[in-house]
Formats: C-alpha cells, sequence, structure tokens
C-alpha cells in the first residue's frame, strides 16, 4: 500500500471514529428523565359520592436513575382545577433542560391525578367526597417512598403546584411540616374570599339561579364555587349541588350563612396563619409568586397573603412577575425552571443523611 493510500486510510478511519464519538455524545446527552405512571388506592379516598378511590400518579426520574443506586429528593407537583397528572407529559423537557443547565441537581417530581368529577378536589378533606389532603400527605408520599429511591426525610421533600394545586402546596405544608419542608406555590388561588369568590360577584348571583349542574358546567366560577362547596362544606342532602354555599340571593336580596363562611375561611390559607404559627415557622423555606395581570382576583389575595405572614413574623418569599394566570411557567425561560426548581435546589437536602 503506497504512503497515500495509508493516510487516506487512517484520515477516513479518524472521520468514521469521529462521527461514531459524536454520535455517541449527542446521543448521551440528549437522553433525558423517564416519566412512570401507576395507579394508586387509596382507603382515604373511599366516598358516598361515587368519586373514584383509584388515582394515577405519575412519576418523573431523572437521567441516569436506572443506571444507579443513587436516592434523590422529591417535588410534589399539584395540578390545577381542571388539570391531572397527565401535565407531566408536556413538562418533562424542561425538568431534562433544568438538570442539564445546572439550574438544579438531579430530583424525582410527582404529580398525582387529583381531577374530581367536579373538575378538582382542591387538595381537601371533605365528608363526602373523599380526603384528598390525607391522600396527598399520607398515601402519596407512603407509595413514592416504598417504590421509588428517594430520600425519605422532610428535608428532601417539597411541595409545589400552580393555581388550584399553588393552594393545596400552601394549605397541605401549612398543616404538614413534619412531611415537607419547603412550599413554593405558583400563582395560588383559593387563599381568601375576593372578587370573583364574594358575595357581591356576579357568580353568586349567577349560582343562585340555576337548578342543575349542566348548567353550572357551561360557567366557570360557578364550578369554582360549587368545587369549593363540596371540598369544604359538603351537604349529602342538598341535591344537585351536594354543598352549602355561604352566599345566596333571593332576588337581589343577599342571605350570609355564617356558619358555612367559617367553613370556608377555616380551608383558606390567609384565614389558616393564625391558627398554625407553629407550623409556619417549623418550615424551612416559603415562596409563591404570581403574574402582574393575572387579575385582580389573584393579585389581591397573594398580596394580603404575603402582608398577613410578613406581619405575624413568618420569613417568605413572595414575587410579582409580569405574565397572566398562566404564562411565562412551563417555558425554558419561565418560572419553573429559573424560580421554582432552583429554590428547591437551595433548600431540599440532596445528600443522604442516614
Amino acid at each position: 500500500m503506497s504512503s497515500y493510500s495509508i493516510k487516506k486510510f487512517c484520515f477516513l478511519s479518524l472521520l468514521v471514529l469521529g462521527f461514531c464519538l459524536n454520535g455517541f455524545d449527542l446521543t448521551a446527552q440528549s437522553k433525558g428523565g423517564k416519566v412512570v405512571t401507576e395507579t394508586i388506592y387509596s382507603e382515604n379516598l373511599e366516598n358516598e359520592a361515587g368519586e373514584n378511590p383509584n388515582r394515577a400518579v405519575s412519576v418523573y426520574l431523572p437521567p441516569g436513575y436506572e443506571s444507579s443506586s443513587q436516592r434523590y429528593p422529591v417535588i410534589y407537583f399539584l395540578h390545577g382545577f381542571m388539570g391531572d397528572n397527565t401535565m407531566l407529559s408536556y413538562m418533562t423537557e424542561i425538568l431534562d433542560f433544568s438538570i442539564e443547565t445546572k439550574k438544579i441537581r438531579p430530583f424525582i417530581l410527582v404529580i398525582p391525578d387529583e381531577k374530581t368529577s367536579y373538575d378538582g378536589s382542591f387538595y381537601s378533606n371533605s365528608e363526602y367526597f373523599g380526603n384528598w389532603e390525607d391522600f396527598t400527605a399520607f398515601d402519596l408520599v407512603n407509595y413514592v417512598d416504598q417504590n421509588f429511591r428517594t430520600i425519605p426525610t422532610k428535608e428532601s421533600r417539597g411541595i409545589t403546584g400552580h393555581s388550584m394545586g399553588g393552594y393545596g402546596a400552601l394549605k397541605i405544608a401549612m398543616h404538614h411540616p413534619e412531611i415537607f419542608s419547603s412550599v413554593y406555590a405558583l400563582s395560588p388561588g383559593a387563599l381568601t374570599i375576593v372578587r370573583e369568590y364574594g358575595p357581591n360577584s356576579e357568580t353568586f348571583k349567577e349560582l343562585s339561579t340555576l337548578k342543575t349542574m349542566e348548567e353550572v358546567e357551561k360557567t366557570y366560577f360557578g364550578k369554582v364555587m360549587i368545587a369549593f362547596g363540596r371540598s369544604w362544606s359538603p351537604n349529602p342532602n342538598k341535591a344537585p349541588f351536594y354543598c352549602d354555599l355561604p352566599f345566596e340571593y333571593e332576588g337581589d336580596k343577599l342571605h350570609v350563612n355564617q356558619e358555612v363562611l367559617e367553613k370556608w375561611y377555616d380551608n383558606m390559607p390567609l384565614h389558616m396563619i393564625d391558627d398554625h404559627l407553629e407550623n409556619l415557622q417549623k418550615l424551612k423555606a416559603i415562596k409563591f409568586d404570581w403574574g402582574r395581570n393575572a387579575g385582580d382576583r389573584f393579585t389581591i389575595q397573594c398580596e394580603m397573603f404575603s402582608q398577613r405572614l410578613e406581619n405575624v413574623g413568618i420569613k417568605h418569599f413572595a414575587e410579582e412577575y409580569i405574565g397572566t394566570h398562566t404564562n411565562n411557567i412551563y417555558t425554558k425561560d419561565g418560572r419553573i425552571p429559573n424560580q421554582m426548581l432552583p429554590f428547591f435546589d437551595f433548600y431540599l437536602g440532596f445528600e443522604e443523611s442516614y
């Protein structure tokens, strides 16, 4: 073989080897996390109203999970009203991106399906519709710890969520600092009664004229108020809505049911603060945010909640950003990869302590 042929052979061999190596690197770099969906049966969700006690749960496992013995902290993400666990399918890309760009170390993220026949459980214990808070705090956490390589301590568990899920995250963290150490609520709702949630809005005037759930389904805030009622003031003897409402209209005359109103307040984080000061002090970190253009019901209640926490000496982070209730959250330049996940990277324990 001539010297020219030898040089040509070596060059081509190196070129092929380079393509192979580059192809291997690209494959390795593009390999992301894995989503596993399983079903959990919960006695806490046994109920008389016909809600399904078997719930789907989607779990994000980070890149390298299957090839290692490492344990990981867990972030529990609670979906919003009308949502379910399938939202994880469009979150996976930003979770992979956040790990790849080192915004957060590898972690597990869990989203349970807590959508109900009335579109949202509000992660609350309901005497008639099921104990959704207990399912989340106890059954879900126990299942994940038993079936995945978690770091099963409160220091390595965070809870978060968007909208109804942000509400649920705050409420459950306030109730269970022995289970979750940190909480981040993305644009939380249902913190108190304001605007469309209030007695002088069109919401309760309209509800007072509706006679069937089919009519309620055509509204938005009407559906939300019925979900509030079924979550916080259920009444199996009061068809067709099977709940009591704090505000009702007879023509233009407003009737306030003070007993029901107090039940609602007992489940709204702004009104829970005084009775949960010790629990709030036990949390390692609290943060919530809201879009400036999300509408008064979100901006006002978030500001009120932050001011109340400040007034009673509870350290927290509260941030208004340029956005609506839904945009600038689930994108690579949005709140999840750039604020929420780095928050948990800082405050959660990523190393086993036992």
